[in-house]
């Protein structure tokens, strides 16, 4: 006899993660809609195969730092962007994964108003942001969807990859803010706002943008 467990009677503990193999689409398609009100856990799929993360609550606080240094850029800059944060992107039958953030910057005008995103006419997003990622799929799933640029930052340090041929090249220097040395002021940042709190570091920041420096 077979016993079917609902996902959502599952308990998810902060760090886990559970994998699916031979999962089909419209199986993949169920799960998101069991686990609509969920949002603890973040979900990868590609080609027929599902992840499922509960992240630790120390793993989010650099994502949302992250997310507010790449605002305050933008902004000096008189930049605009929209902010989709982990809106779940499909390419169905083949993948399907929820960043921990995405900004829309160059096509931020064509997606103000979208409250629903469809591949197949709306662009992916300019920029997906991960924390602490350790699946070896991430970067081959936002291939699939066509993400032009995934920053990924773990052990305190980050990584930028740049959407060119087909396949994720590492950069030095991020496509999107070329004047920028990223790797190595985003996690000065962050240590920053970890240790005297996010705002202070966000004030000084948007100073020296203002500044020049």
């Amino acid at each position: 006899m077979t016993v079917t467990i609902p996902l959502k009677a599952l308990q998810f503990n902060p760090g886990s993660s559970v994998t699916i193999n031979n999962l089909t689409w419209q199986e993949f398609e169920t799960i998101l809609d069991e686990l609509a009100e969920q949002r603890r856990v973040r979900l990868i799929y590609y080609q027929g195969n599902l992840e499922i993360m509960s992240p630790l609550a120390i793993h989010e606080r650099p994502n949302r730092i992250i997310t507010d240094i790449v605002k305050a850029i933008l902004d000096s800059q008189g930049r605009d962007w929209e902010d989709f944060g982990s809106t779940t992107f499909k390419r169905p039958e083949i993948a399907g994964v929820e960043p921990d953030t995405c900004l829309y910057i160059q096509n931020a005008s064509q997606m103000q108003g979208c409250t629903h995103i469809d591949l197949d006419i709306d662009p992916p997003p300019d920029l997906a942001i991960e924390s602490d990622v350790t699946s070896k799929t991430t970067l081959e799933v936002y291939a699939a969807i066509g993400v032009p640029e995934v920053w990924i930052y773990r052990k305190q340090q980050l990584k930028i990859y740049a959407f060119v041929d087909g396949t994720y090249q590492e950069q030095s220097i991020s496509p999107t803010f070329p004047n920028f040395p990223l790797t190595t002021l985003i996690p000065q940042l962050v240590e920053q706002a970890i240790n005297q709190g996010t705002s202070r570091m966000l004030r000084t920041l948007r100073n020296r943008l203002v500044e020049g420096t």
